[in-house]
């Protein structure tokens, strides 16, 4: 069980969360739950971060956001204990979680889970820290934002656990934003595919590491509302799904931001050089386009989009190749919005893209980029009309609540 920030803000979402945890305990399950950071707790710790060092050291950075997640378990330990079951919190250390060696944005390698089992072996409840491991060389690592998602899957794994639940804010997956689609239907159902094209393109409800994590390693999540019962989404593998709708869900991001090469050198060697540098400085590229110049020996053009909070890094990831492949010019923008459609059924159903791009160009929306998979198809536009775009995508599919579009056609 995994419980976000939402869900252990204050006094009386913690010792729900512990009833909850001890609901299960006492219907015949060994639970181990991972809870995130008290709402803004993480957010509050940059700012203390920030108002010290305008550059702060990475290692540092995660021996301080760490704390968060461990009040959060420590709380709520408390809590079970006064209900009359026996607790223990643990960081993620302590649990034997095992990650690289890259601060802040580390990747989990093993789960040594010996002292869980012993715990659970002692009819304990066990709280584990998200969010967070250990590296390594022996250092508290942390492993991005939403990183407690891929902390409950990973000791799902581990544990060989039946299902891993993550308790959020909103009852489950929707086929788009609620807050933009007042009829988004909830998803009862996705695979690990869907939901992996869903958070890459911008779904906020799950991570996209731990959809990986569960996809590789099998564990079934169920995605469900903290604040009331009933069912949620479920993430299943695609064989266990029981339909494959045309497209299931619309998608979308405004904290985008590109980047333009202008003067890029036509020779082998330079887009390894450029996507090299970016990787090594961790920024994490979606959309990339490169323009073959017309004629042989004149330079190209390549533009790619990144996280808008990767942006610093990348332009100074950027400056020593620009130098040393004699790029004429780096050109930003900040302004980059994106909308994605995605859907199983798009596989065997020719003019879905047609009839994305028709959709847009009848809302007056350029297409800026373009890339797509077997399973989704996104669009870079301008951040002002993505609610617009996502919108007019929701309805022109049928995604509303009453009727979907299957490989058949509408139903």
């Amino acid at each position: 069980m995994k419980f976000g920030g939402t869900s252990v803000a204050d006094a009386d979402r913690i010792k729900r969360a512990a009833r909850r945890i001890v609901a299960q305990r006492e219907a015949g399950n060994r639970v181990v739950a991972v809870l995130s950071a008290r709402g803004k707790t993480t957010d509050e710790l940059i700012a203390m971060a920030d108002e010290v060092s305008p550059h702060p050291d990475r290692r540092e950075m995660d021996m301080l956001l760490s704390t968060g997640e461990r009040i959060s378990c420590a709380l709520c330990a408390m809590a079970i204990n006064d209900l009359g079951h026996r607790a223990i919190s643990l960081t993620g250390s302590q649990a034997g979680i095992v990650t690289d060696t890259s601060h802040t944005k580390a990747r989990i390698l093993d789960v040594r889970a010996d002292r869980i089992r012993e715990a659970l072996d002692q009819d304990r409840i066990v709280l584990v820290a998200g969010f967070q491991g250990v590296s390594t060389s022996r250092d508290v690592t942390t492993l991005g934002r939403g990183g407690s998602d891929t902390t409950a899957v990973a000791l799902a794994a581990a544990m060989n656990a039946k299902v891993c639940e993550i308790y959020t804010d909103v009852r489950g997956v929707y086929s788009a934003d609620p807050r933009i689609v007042p009829d988004a239907r909830k998803l009862p159902m996705v695979s690990f595919e869907e939901m992996l094209e869903m958070a890459a393109s911008g779904a906020k409800v799950l991570q996209l590491r731990s959809v990986e994590y569960a996809r590789n390693h099998g564990v079934r999540i169920h995605c469900r509302a903290s604040f009331e019962d009933g069912p949620g989404t479920f993430v299943v593998g695609e064989e266990d799904t029981m339909e494959h709708p045309l497209i299931t869900a619309v998608t979308h991001a405004t904290d985008e931001a590109r980047i333009t090469l202008l003067g890029v050198p036509d020779r082998p060697g330079a887009a390894a050089a450029i996507f090299g540098a970016l990787a090594d400085a961790g920024c994490n590229v979606d959309t990339i386009i490169q323009n073959e110049p017309l004629e042989e020996g004149r330079d190209a053009e390549v533009s790619f989009t990144i996280p808008r909070e990767d942006l610093l890094a990348a332009e100074g990831a950027l400056q020593s190749v620009t130098g040393d492949l004699g790029i004429a010019r780096v050109d930003t923008d900040r302004e980059i919005g994106k909308v994605s459609i995605v859907g199983a059924g798009m596989r065997s159903h020719p003019g879905v893209a047609a009839k994305v791009f028709r959709v847009l160009a009848g809302e007056g929306i350029n297409i800026e980029m373009i890339s797509t998979s077997p399973i989704k198809i996104s669009c870079v536009i301008r951040s002002e009309v993505v609610p617009q775009a996502v919108r007019a995508l929701h309805d022109a599919f049928e995604l509303g609540a009453g009727t979907i579009a299957h490989d058949g056609g509408p139903r």
